[in-house]
């Protein structure tokens, strides 16, 4: 009878590829760069081929390593897939769940949050990417992401875990020097910030109590891919801007800034929980959302 493949070999190179470093690959997977190392001679041994070139700055495949690689990164992928899977049978919420989160949102609000899931979840790892940009969830390896808006139709299965409101807001020195916008065409004569981010691509949406709608593409001095840093230039009345609650409410409650075109409504918006589809979530993920749910939640009531 045949050997068993060399299943951990083939893993180490799939991931050694992915990561285009040894070192990296060592660090990913908790082992040393030297067991690493080993790993790939030992495969490179058995199928009588160099996988890899290798100098002091640079990695490539060889042809034999760039037709292994496929088939490779394939095998890692099932692996972790039946892992996963065997996991989401557990009645015990254990393992990593790779969580994509907003910048802002992600700091100002999940990552306070975080000790306490720990404690509560002691065999549950987090490992929290923070980005403004819409991540490739499946195509990055994510478990779960959160997004902040409302969802276009997508095969991702989504979960709502609570509201969040947008408000037009300018600083009380921006209103008395430019006056007051009153219906949303007025803001194509103000200065506003721009989000790199936002779904309908730079226009702002709004309904009023009969129905009305209106659509304005506002311009201004400042555009950004993070909401957060709109606050100095916003404070400094230097324009007007739409923000969600979890960026400009503290302000708002302070008087800092005051919510504008009150009687114009934009469309709701949601904190959502989104995962890959096919299949139960793993536990470890379905216990995050449920705490990420009952804290938001906590969170919006004390608002009010």
């Amino acid at each position: 009878m045949s050997k068993l493949p060399d299943f951990e070999g083939l893993a180490i190179f799939a991931k050694v590829v992915e990561l285009r470093s040894f070192a990296a690959a060592a660090t990913e997977l908790s082992l040393s760069k030297a067991t690493v190392s080993k790993a790939v001679s030992r495969l490179e041994e058995r199928l009588g081929a160099r996988l890899f070139n290798r100098t002091s700055r640079r990695l490539a495949l060889t042809d034999a390593g760039q037709k292994l690689s496929e088939r490779a990164a394939r095998l890692l992928a099932d692996g972790e897939a039946a892992e996963n899977e065997a996991l989401a049978q557990s009645t015990t919420p254990r393992g990593l769940v790779r969580l994509a989160v907003p910048m802002s949102f992600g700091i100002k609000t999940v990552a306070p949050l975080l000790p306490e899931f720990m404690e509560a979840y002691p065999e549950v790892a987090i490992d929290l990417h923070l980005s403004d940009a819409t991540v490739d969830l499946i195509g990055e390896g994510f478990d779960a992401g959160l997004r902040i808006a409302r969802l276009p139709d997508s095969s991702l299965i989504a979960r709502r875990l609570c509201g969040m409101p947008r408000y037009t807001v300018a600083a009380p020195s921006y209103l008395k020097r430019y006056g007051r916008p009153t219906h949303p065409m007025h803001l194509a004569e103000h200065k506003c910030f721009g989000y790199a981010y936002l779904s309908t691509q730079g226009v702002w949406h709004y309904t009023n109590a009969s129905g009305e709608q209106a659509s304005v593409r506002p311009a201004g001095q400042l555009r950004v891919n993070n909401g957060e840093a709109v606050m100095p230039a916003l404070l400094a009345g230097l324009g007007i801007a739409d923000l969600p609650d979890f960026i400009v409410g503290d302000a708002i409650a302070r008087g800092e800034v005051e919510v504008i075109l009150k009687g114009w409504k934009q469309p709701e918006g949601a904190v959502h929980l989104v995962t890959p589809p096919g299949g139960p979530r793993p536990a470890r993920v379905e216990v995050l959302a449920d705490f990420l749910a009952r804290h938001f939640a906590k969170g919006r009531a004390q608002r009010k």
